[in-house]
């Protein structure tokens, strides 16, 4: 990839680690202080990251998580980039009707998707990006939650991503992110923040009586159960927080 020549398709289609040295370097530097914000803003602690950054597997993980903020995203991948992984972030499309927010998004390794259809070319994005190493980021809630009352519509799929990558679902949660901006306000505030993450998922797993695509909703069901069960439990840990 050249830095001039590449469009933004070649960076959805290409391996982070082929980006020109512009752009790596960039996303390093960038990356670097965001960890140094988190650690010094959100205090983050990252409970069981080891799970995902000891991996020795080929293949990358399908990471699902909780949704609370934005906030999230920036912590999960500069934690887990400051332990040599590189995570790309799964993204609604509609973010991409703006150009300066499409060029960054592809540069700091996001694929996009359009939700609610069967988005083969973004499903074969994130496979190869998982068989090249990479770790997909994808929040199942689609939206940021941002009161517990709020309407949730999980969207599925995920597991599909993990079966053509060949690669296990790890899900994970967050808890304290929603605190950072309160609901009326506008300006972050400096917040404890807590991440954790469970065992790792593969159809494996799955009863083996269970159909091929049985055993692949299975997945879903089950990730989806656990994530929901990490989330909780941070929150049984920390009252008041969310």
């Amino acid at each position: 990839m050249k830095f001039f020549a590449s469009s933004t398709e070649d960076y959805y289609d290409n391996g982070m680690r082929d980006y020109p040295v512009a752009v790596r370097a960039g996303y390093a530097m960038i990356l670097g202080i965001l960890y140094a914000f988190c650690k010094v803003m959100w205090r983050c602690d990252f409970d069981k990251i080891e799970l995902i950054a000891d991996r020795r597997d080929d293949t990358g993980t399908v990471i699902i998580s909780n949704h609370t903020s934005m906030a999230e995203v920036v912590a999960i991948v500069t934690y887990l980039w400051r332990r040599g992984r590189l995570v790309r972030p799964i993204f609604k499309s509609e973010f991409n009707k703006t150009g300066i927010v499409r060029w960054f998004f592809a540069r700091v390794g996001g694929i996009p998707v359009d939700r609610g259809t069967a988005d083969m070319k973004s499903l074969r994005r994130a496979s190869h990006a998982l068989g090249r190493g990479e770790d997909i980021l994808i929040f199942p809630e689609g939206t940021r939650i941002r009161t517990d009352d709020q309407p949730v519509e999980v969207h599925g799929g995920f597991a599909i991503i993990a079966q053509m990558g060949k690669a296990p679902v790890v899900p994970m949660a967050v808890c304290g992110f929603r605190d950072i901006t309160p609901k009326g306000k506008h300006l972050m505030r400096p917040v404890k923040c807590w991440m954790r993450v469970g065992e790792a998922l593969t159809t494996d797993d799955a009863p083996r009586e269970l159909k091929r695509r049985e055993r692949t909703q299975w997945i879903e069901d089950e990730s989806l159960r656990r994530m929901y069960a990490l989330r909780d439990k941070l929150r049984d840990e920390h009252p008041g927080r969310h």
